[in-house]
């Protein structure tokens, strides 16, 4: 049966594709759940119109499923709904084609709608829409970008069993330096780079500088700023798609966890983000360079007076909580400042016409969806109640004690995130209830292993 396409794709934009691409056999079909895998079918080429036309059929369980894709009961998407099949439907502007595949494949995102045409509240894309649509009904259209920092790692463990950097796919070469900033270590890795870019650009992604970051074997890659929210977190989930891709094709392992070697930096996935008016104008911006605008102060105090029970969403993992040291380039505390690395939000240096809060507590790990819903959310909390951030930290943020707590373990983050009416509010009570019950029974897992570390501890000892 042909239905209106609530997502707003189009038949059209099917077709003119196809004509297009007429060398692409196959699609990868893809919606997004709470931990931002992206779970779906591969189809074939003649399978794609009816999609367009009629949506996809998908069980409702697909978004409660854990890291493991395993079902999570408790969050009432599994046998409470009898396992039913909602439908999925394609997103405006995400079929692309795909680089380096045999044989040629394309993509394309979807999102989950009630069989009546309603958006399906545990998805996502539904909870990000809706807080883009609030600031929308006050005047106000948010634009951001999202970094993704990353390692490249040998698919084999070193001696210690531990991970390792990969080796440099041009020649071979072998560095376990920190090669912070260091152009001509880039350079072994060319080959692969090359086809991340190639990949970015056939998705219509703007990636822009690439940087050997603060680790052995870690690198950083920005993209372009948008003024469209949901487009950086599309942006951000598919480029960790191209790059885990083409690092296998080169015969390497593109690592996304925060924290994947103990003695070194882990991977952040930092939010720029600033707000624009009808006219297009950035109400961040001063028209004095350093004296801060209400709307950007109140922007601060909003994201500060709902960190500690939002870091849930930004560390959503046992290893998520690795990353938060001191002096590791990753915040212990709430506090803010100005072109200031060792703050929580940052407001960089730089033209005051591009003026923007960076947001740094998140982990490449995180859910770029729920990491801009939430950020919005609080945003608005902060300027609907002229919140004050407090004072500017200046100097080392690690040596801040005003700076303010933030939860120091996953367990503690699970609860708080439970509790918190902010966040009920800020995801919708759906996706609150999926998200924090994911949580809680990934924890469970990790709660009952018994790891080397035990054995390690106590096997002789105790």
């Amino acid at each position: 049966m042909t239905q209106t396409c609530p997502s707003g794709a189009t038949l059209a934009e099917a077709e003119a594709f196809l004509d297009a691409h007429p060398e692409i056999e196959a699609f990868d079909i893809i919606l997004h759940d709470s931990n931002g895998i992206g779970r779906g079918k591969i189809i074939r080429r003649h399978e794609l119109i009816s999609i367009y036309k009629s949506g996809r059929h998908m069980p409702i369980s697909i978004l409660g499923l854990d890291i493991c894709g395993e079902d999570v009961h408790e969050t009432g998407l599994i046998w409470d709904q009898g396992d039913g099949d909602l439908r999925a439907w394609p997103i405006p502007g995400t079929l692309k084609p795909l680089h380096n595949t045999t044989p040629p494949r394309g993509e394309v995102f979807l999102s989950l709608y009630e069989l009546d045409g309603t958006p399906m509240t545990s998805d996502p894309r539904h909870a990000l829409q809706r807080q883009v649509d609030l600031l929308a009904a006050d005047g106000l259209r948010p634009a951001g970008a999202f970094e993704l920092e990353f390692f490249l790692l040998a698919n084999d463990r070193g001696p210690d069993g531990k991970v390792q950097p990969a080796r440099d796919v041009l020649d071979g070469r072998h560095s376990r330096k920190t090669e912070v900033y260091s152009v001509d270590h880039l350079h072994g890795m060319l080959p692969l780079f090359s086809d991340i870019y190639a990949a970015a650009e056939k998705a219509g992604i703007k990636a822009e500088t690439m940087i050997s970051e603060y680790a052995p074997g870690q690198y950083e890659l920005t993209l372009h700023y948008r003024e469209d929210v949901m487009q950086a977190a599309d942006d951000l989930i598919r480029l960790k798609r191209i790059v885990r891709a083409q690092a296998r094709a080169h015969g390497v392992t593109a690592c996304f966890m925060a924290k994947p070697v103990e003695e070194y930096a882990g991977s952040g996935m930092h939010f720029h983000v600033s707000l624009q008016d009808g006219e297009g104008r950035n109400v961040f911006a001063e028209k004095e360079e350093g004296k801060w605008t209400d709307t950007i102060l109140h922007a601060l105090g909003g994201m500060r007076d709902t960190m500690a029970e939002s870091m849930l969403v930004f560390a959503p993992h046992a290893n998520s909580w690795r990353r938060f040291a001191n002096q590791s380039y990753a915040p212990v505390s709430t506090n803010w400042g100005v072109n200031n690395r060792s703050v929580a939000l940052r407001i960089p240096a730089g033209d005051l016409r591009a003026r923007r809060i960076e947001h740094r507590p998140s982990g490449v790990d995180a859910n770029p969806y729920l990491v801009a819903t939430i950020i919005l959310a609080a945003i608005r909390h902060g300027l609907a109640n002229r919140i004050d951030p407090g004072p500017e930290t200046t100097g080392n943020g690690y040596a801040d004690d005003d700076g303010g707590a933030m939860p120091r373990d996953w367990r503690t983050a699970i609860e708080a995130a439970r509790n918190s009416a902010f966040l009920k509010d800020a995801l919708g009570e759906d996706m609150h209830r999926t998200f924090t019950e994911v949580k809680a029974a990934e924890y469970a897992r990790v709660n009952r292993t018994v790891s080397e570390l035990d054995f390690d501890l106590y096997l002789h000892t105790v």
